[in-house]
């Protein structure tokens, strides 16, 4: 019988097999606390403050392969954190010589906080890059279909005309706008050093003479942001985290509703370039991606709100608050990534059915250019006279299955109209072709 690690993600098919699924894996994190470990001694070696042969021997011993993962997260429940039981491996891995300069000065929380923001980093630039082939599909997508006119809905009922290309575009804006957030997010994320309580005294303890340069050369090691104080109790990494992913799972999931919608059987105005099968049902080919990325939107904001609610945190240091945040951000990165990924997936495979948006401009016989007729008779008919007419015509056009246009040749006093123009839905988008043109210039 095979045995199943618990990081595999067996339910969570939206991360699982992703780019970030590595990138957030036990092993990653691991590794993100000894490169943290490692660069605190080397940022201490540069700075003359142990010697390089220290900091050449930890950075040696400071791979994940070498530790027991599983032995780490067991004993990590003695002290709450990984970091204890991590420390005395390391240690001892390094030997007895340059063994005292693994971790010196810091505490659990320096290198639990500046691993966090290492495996935050590498696994946004993952992100990032789905992002960016999603965008790219989407501007291909809003190019070619700029004029496609379909039916716009609102409240889940014909409105007026759109075009597909306005809505490719739409979906494209909202997932440069998450690209930006997380841009501005991933550049910003700092290291984390302070010590016991957040003072750096336990470093000039060591001999440093300018603790707050020892800072700079751990960030600097680790290329991550120098931080201006120590943020055991000031969250705003996490929480900057926390509403950049959350929002990028909520604009991807828009994306994902829409193709949902407009991909019902009965509709079938898109549809995923390769489907999910069903267990019971041969026929079927779900669409899976958009489901996953559903799935990852209405998850985000809670697994936000755990992070945004661990802010306030006591003291100096806090009990519950800073542990309460590393499973929800894991999980939101994850979230976040793998809904990416399968965006890319999605964008790039999708299947646009030109000719079925054209049929259901015609479902509602013409009413779908009311609000056109409206503006366009009432200088004619005048205002009273036009809303009575047009009011009357979309009854009849329901109760003989008649056209709008084929009713309202019969009116002697639109003779002189082109009714082909004014009823066709096609030459009523707007400045949907020009709005799109106008997205498409962002890059």
């Amino acid at each position: 019988m095979t045995s199943v690690d618990a990081d595999t993600g067996l339910l969570a098919p939206g991360w699982a097999g992703s780019p970030t699924a590595a990138a957030t894996a036990d092993a990653a994190c691991l590794q993100a606390l000894l490169d943290a470990e490692a660069a605190l001694t080397r940022a201490q070696a540069a700075l003359d403050l142990a010697p390089a042969e220290a900091a050449a021997a930890v950075t040696e011993a400071a791979h994940a392969g070498r530790f027991d993962a599983r032995s780490l997260a067991e004993r990590a429940r003695g002290g709450g954190n990984p970091v204890i039981p991590l420390v005395a491996d390391l240690t001892k891995a390094v030997g007895a010589e340059y063994g005292p300069y693994v971790h010196r000065g810091a505490t659990s929380q320096d290198i639990m906080d500046t691993a966090t923001m290492l495996v935050a980093v590498r696994t946004l630039d993952l992100v990032l890059a789905d992002l960016g082939r999603t965008e790219r599909a989407l501007a291909r997508l809003a190019a070619e279909h700029r004029d496609t006119a379909m039916p716009g809905r609102t409240l889940t009922q014909h409105a007026v005309p759109t075009t597909f290309g306005l809505k490719a575009a739409g979906w494209r804006s909202l997932v440069l706008d998450a690209r930006d957030r997380i841009r501005s997010v991933r550049d910003s994320l700092p290291a984390q050093l302070g010590g016991a309580a957040g003072t750096l005294a336990s470093f000039a303890a060591y001999g440093a003479p300018d603790p707050p340069a020892l800072t700079a050369a751990f960030a600097r090691e680790l290329g991550l942001r120098e931080p201006l104080l120590p943020w055991h109790t000031l969250r705003t990494p996490i929480a900057d985290l926390a509403g950049c992913l959350a929002f990028a799972a909520g604009a991807l999931g828009k994306m994902a509703a829409d193709v949902l919608a407009l991909g019902r059987t009965e509709i079938a105005e898109v549809a995923e370039g390769s489907g999910g099968g069903s267990s019971a049902m041969p026929h079927k080919a779900n669409p899976v991606r958009s489901t996953l990325i559903a799935a990852a939107a209405r998850r985000a904001p809670q697994l936000a709100a755990t992070l945004y609610g661990a802010q306030a945190a006591e003291d100096e240091r806090p009990a519950g608050a800073w542990h309460a945040e590393w499973e929800p951000l894991r999980d939101l990165l994850r979230l976040a990534g793998g809904a990416a990924h399968d965006a890319a997936e999605l964008a790039e495979g999708l299947r646009v059915n030109a000719d079925a948006m054209r049929e259901h401009l015609a479902l509602t016989h013409g009413l779908i250019v009311s609000e056109r007729l409206s503006a366009e008779l009432t200088p004619v008919l005048g205002r009273a006279r036009a809303r009575e007419l047009l009011t009357d015509l979309a009854r009849r056009t329901y109760a003989e299955g008649r056209s709008l246009r084929e009713l309202l040749a019969e009116e002697a006093e639109l003779k002189d109209i082109d009714l082909d123009d004014l009823t066709d839905p096609a030459r009523y988008t707007g400045s949907a072709g020009v709005l799109t043109d106008r997205a498409l210039e962002r890059r």
